[in-house]
């Protein structure tokens, strides 16, 4: 299990505290070092926790997240799975996040994103081999009451690399 942060690490991955995060325990940043590239500056900040043997990767809907029915559009949804399952690689498995690939992404839209709330990757290792990841998982959406509306369920595979030196 990968527990400490790999030297020149392409990732802000700090804890937050708890008052940053509306009083919920166990959140780390999970942000690019360099802003400019894609899952910062198209996204925006993003934050990911350890919840048992899965992953939760969170981000914070804007308008320009939307689409014109003013809903999550997919492309975010499928921005947001993709680097979850780098993070789910980082947080529950070995391998380094940063010069990994995805092989496949397998999507199915079940429901329309509300931007007026956060949308969160929960991915879980399916299997892990020496090079290859597989994951699957949901992008939900928090209701007030505790649970949690579905929007699209994920299986993907990672081809694991390591960095170059």
């Amino acid at each position: 299990m990968a527990t400490s942060e790999p030297i020149n690490a392409p990732f802000d991955h700090h804890p937050l505290a708890p008052e940053e995060c509306g009083g919920e325990a166990g959140w780390h940043s999970w942000n690019l070092v360099d802003r400019t590239r894609f899952n910062t500056a198209v996204l925006g900040d993003m934050r990911v926790r350890k919840e048992g043997d899965k992953c939760r990767l969170r981000m914070f809907p804007e308008r320009r997240h939307t689409n014109l029915g003013d809903n999550i559009h997919g492309a975010v949804t499928l921005g947001l799975i993709d680097i979850a399952l780098f993070a789910a690689m980082h947080i529950n498995g070995s391998g380094e996040a940063g010069p990994s690939v995805t092989v496949e992404l397998s999507t199915q839209f079940v429901g329309a994103g509300d931007p007026a709330r956060p949308l969160d990757a929960v991915s879980e290792i399916v299997r892990e081999t020496g090079r290859m990841l597989f994951l699957r998982g949901f992008a939900t959406q928090p209701r007030d009451d505790g649970s949690e509306d579905i929007i699209a369920s994920y299986s993907g595979i990672v081809r694991k690399m390591r960095s170059r030196a």
